[in-house]
């Protein structure tokens, strides 16, 4: 951890929120906290405060305003932020069009795999250090069955398990696209949770999305093609349920990391780089990801 990590208030649970979550309800804030990280700033101002009795940090991914687009995010200060903050465990809030019939618009999708289409940094490592991390199973079963029950016991329809697509966008897909994307057994698509989880498993952080079924993309023949004005008057709706779906999860989740689910270790054995080869720059850049493994 870097010193200026150590002066950092400290949250064991982050929220990521996307199209139409920029607040939680009921999050108690104790300070707003402006992080430059080793990867420049992050989307926005991270929120730290107590929410049902456990201290969480929150993040608008697209900002203030929403006025950063999928590719624009810089997802490494994003997820080096939230690790700077202590955070263990990652709920992340994500819109998405579904590849199913039977997964509707407003229903709740928490995928368990990933299919990344999109061209972006993904990766914290490089400059002189290289990591290869497993993502076999990039979500965190135990925080997503947490999510699941949640949603259930709130009488939310939700759908456990499936693959998510991730486009570059910011466009919606072509028809021919979306049928390409489905044939390939895909289950709903959207733009940002694939580059998120690969790095929050080499931060060894827990990641889950949480995704709100907005449209039914364009592949689907009687419904209406997908707009913004759909997934808006979807999304309202979507929102609510995922606030209280929050509420219900946190709760459940208490402060701290089932060390069982292996998220907390990913790193192990996987810098293939020797300690004496990496340099000196890239280990304090690193520090707060690799400082457990390569004395700095």
């Amino acid at each position: 951890m870097t010193d200026k990590a150590q002066n950092l208030p400290q949250a064991g649970i982050g929220i990521l929120g996307g199209t139409g979550l920029y607040r939680i309800d009921g999050l108690e804030v104790i300070e707003k906290i402006d992080l430059d990280t080793p990867f420049g700033k992050a989307s926005d101002s991270f929120i730290i405060g107590n929410f049902e009795g456990i201290r969480v940090a929150f993040l608008s991914r697209h900002g203030k305003g929403h006025h950063i687009l999928p590719a624009e995010i810089n997802y490494r200060a994003n997820i080096y932020g939230f690790k700077m903050l202590g955070v263990e465990r990652l709920i992340s809030v994500n819109s998405v069009g579904s590849l199913r019939e039977d997964f509707p618009p407003r229903d709740m999708v928490i995928p368990d795999q990933f299919f990344d289409r999109t061209h972006r940094k993904n990766s914290f490592f490089g400059e002189g250090a290289a990591a290869h991390v497993s993502l076999a199973r990039p979500v965190c079963d135990q925080l997503a069955g947490v999510l699941a029950e949640a949603s259930r016991g709130l009488d939310i329809p939700v759908h456990r398990g499936g693959t998510y697509i991730c486009i570059e966008g910011p466009a919606f897909s072509t028809k021919a696209e979306s049928n390409i994307y489905r044939s390939w057994g895909c289950d709903v698509i959207g733009m940002t949770a694939a580059t998120e989880a690969k790095l929050c498993r080499e931060a060894e952080i827990c990641y889950a999305p949480m995704n709100l079924v907005t449209d039914y993309d364009v592949w689907h023949e009687s419904e209406e093609a997908v707009s913004v004005e759909m997934i808006m008057g979807n999304m309202n709706a979507n929102i609510r349920n995922a606030k209280a779906v929050l509420k219900a999860a946190v709760k459940a989740l208490g402060s701290g990391r089932e060390k069982e689910c292996g998220c907390g270790s990913a790193l192990a054995n996987c810098i293939v780089t020797r300690e004496e080869v990496i340099p000196r720059a890239t280990k304090e850049k690193l520090r707060d990801i690799i400082g457990k493994y390569v004395p700095v």
